[in-house]
């Protein structure tokens, strides 16, 4: 069978990626051909398989037309929903200054919603899950919609193999690399200029955690970054600092824990102390969750195979 898919006024750059990397990537879960002949897509195929197809090209362009720009980590995810693709949502958190973010994989939207229903949320997962990027995103969203007055993020500003002694300068220029990941995020969904705003106006704060001891933080989404370094007291501390009007989201991967000595992690503890507490959603994030480059999903598969050996 074949069918013809119009393409008049879609932007195929966006659609189908740089160097058609996004109709490569259909191609491959596709046993038919896909052919572009102007503003024509023709798809030749069984019928089923035209169904399925027509329905995703449908979706996409709907995006396209919006002005998003597709990833090969977005239609990798379209894809595995197949027939349910009906089902995925307009979830976009934010439109950045690059792109709208949204969630990408069930986990990462079990993530977002944890987010808007529990005042306590505690995400674990490995690297490249969008951990700290969507807690921010979701942090900046509920801001412009005045939902809290201040966004305070946080780190334990712990030693990963170079001491901090060695670093040039003083303390604020030797923590700077520790708490550069949060900037980075920040950067990433609003102009420079206006992150420097709300941080000069003390509506966004960027601090290390011994810096929060002794205070109560009231009307504030709070986000601690790389809690898998706190001690167990740090993360005692932390969590009796949330007043009655305010939202934390705590992230970690527990396979890169940092920590001195005999030092356990506060992370660790709470999934055992903290567990089946009313308000706080425990989340687990994996490598099926994983928005980097490819190849980052099959590193931490590796990575847990050997350790499983």
């Amino acid at each position: 069978m074949k069918l013809k898919i119009p393409l008049y006024g879609v932007n195929q750059i966006l659609l189908f990626g740089e160097h058609d990397n996004n109709l490569r990537l259909v191609e491959k879960s596709f046993n038919g051909r896909i052919i572009i002949r102007g503003e024509e897509l023709l798809l030749e195929g069984a019928k089923e398989e035209l169904e399925r197809l027509n329905l995703l090209f449908s979706h996409l362009i709907k995006r396209v037309k919006k002005g998003e720009r597709l990833t090969t980590e977005d239609i990798s995810y379209l894809l595995k929903k197949g027939e349910k693709l009906s089902e995925v949502k307009e979830d976009i958190i934010l439109t950045s200054r690059k792109a709208r973010v949204r969630p990408r994989t069930e986990g990462q939207r079990e993530y977002v919603d944890a987010m808007k229903e529990h005042d306590i949320v505690v995400s674990i997962g490995p690297a490249g899950t969008g951990k700290t990027f969507l807690a921010v995103a979701v942090a900046l969203a509920s801001l412009e919609r005045d939902e809290w007055s201040k966004i305070i993020l946080t780190r334990p500003a712990v030693e990963a193999g170079e001491a901090l002694g060695y670093l040039p300068g003083d303390y604020v220029e030797k923590i700077d690399p520790y708490l550069r990941p949060l900037y980075d995020a920040l950067y990433e969904m609003f102009p420079p200029e206006k992150v420097r705003k709300l941080i000069d106006q003390r509506v966004i704060e960027v601090a290390p955690l011994a810096y929060m001891r002794g205070r109560t933080l009231d009307d504030s989404f709070v986000i601690l970054d790389e809690a898998q370094n706190t001690t167990k007291l740090q993360m005692k501390m932390f969590l009796t600092r949330l007043g009655p009007k305010s939202k934390a989201v705590i992230t970690g991967d527990i396979t890169q824990i940092d920590l001195p000595g005999n030092n356990s992690s506060g992370l660790l503890e709470i999934q055992k102390l903290l567990l089946g507490v009313r308000g706080i959603k425990f989340v687990y994030l994996t490598e099926k969750d994983v928005v980097r480059h490819r190849l980052v999903q099959e590193i931490i598969k590796a990575y847990e195979k050997y350790s499983n050996k």
